[in-house]
């Protein structure tokens, strides 16, 4: 596929609203594609517009290396959408190891552009200081692997019934589990803008406490939400979940500034 820009190869929506005075930037789990923000655009059109995030390695990426530290993913994030960043209010809505990467984003923003969003939205992961309360996956024998990822319960039956598609998602969700197995916070004054904590009740590895520890990193507003389910809870209680994002969007949004980022 040939790429118009840099931020083109990045975003995969078939369903974009260019005047809309916000943009919601989506980030996957371990794993996960744009794919499944497919439905969002449509959804929440009449709040933002929503740019799902396409990490190399899947979808229209498949031939390109997927990322094996985080830290690369959000520099390349960083450089590739400023501009997008630059022209108009924006939040970030993450899922596990996307929470994460969203969040240092957002801390690079800050660092070296004097940019934030009105706000992040952090799905499926605990705060960034508390480290995992499981064993590094990555570097798991197969067998080991496999039977880790049956249990996270966020990839499909089908993938595992299909020994050609297994082999093809193994090795990204090796490197997408290296990079967020390996992260390592460092420590920094806490982010103006306002944090929104989201997680399902029945999570085996984040409980409540970790979600609310979020708290922490920002000096504005935050909030804890937690939802039926389990750790994939986005799926399962994805009609909920989208209303409280478009109850959120219109709340915290900016309601003067039509053109310019939030800068400080």
């Amino acid at each position: 596929m040939k790429f118009m820009s840099k931020a083109d190869r990045w975003i995969e929506s078939t369903l974009r609203a260019p005047r809309a005075e916000c943009r919601l930037f989506c980030l996957a789990y371990a794993g996960g594609s744009s794919a499944i923000y497919s439905s969002w655009p449509r959804a929440l059109s009449e709040v933002a517009e929503v740019l799902p995030i396409q990490l190399p390695g899947r979808g229209s990426r498949m031939g390109e290396k997927p990322f094996t530290d985080l830290s690369q993913a959000v520099q390349a994030i960083h450089d590739d959408l400023l501009p997008l960043f630059q022209e108009k209010p924006f939040a970030f809505f993450g899922h596990s190891m996307g929470a994460t990467i969203g969040f240092e984003v957002t801390r690079k923003l800050r660092s070296e552009d004097g940019i934030r969003p009105f706000a992040i939205f952090a799905s499926g992961r605990q705060a960034p200081h508390i480290p995992d309360r499981y064993e590094p996956l990555y570097d798991l024998p197969h067998d080991q692997f496999i039977e880790q990822l049956r249990r996270l319960n966020g990839t499909p039956k089908e993938v595992f019934e299909h020994r050609e598609l297994l082999e093809l998602v193994v090795p990204i969700l090796r490197a997408d589990f290296q990079a967020i197995d390996n992260y390592r916070y460092v420590p920094a004054e806490p982010l103006e803008c306002p944090i929104i904590a989201l997680g399902g009740e029945e999570d085996q590895d984040i409980p409540r406490e970790d979600f609310e520890a979020w708290r922490t990193h920002t000096n504005q507003d935050f909030r804890c939400r937690i939802f039926p389910g389990d750790h994939f809870y986005l799926h399962s209680q994805q009609p909920a979940l989208l209303r409280e994002l478009a109850q959120e969007i219109r709340r915290r949004r900016p309601v003067e500034e039509k053109t310019s980022n939030l800068k400080f």
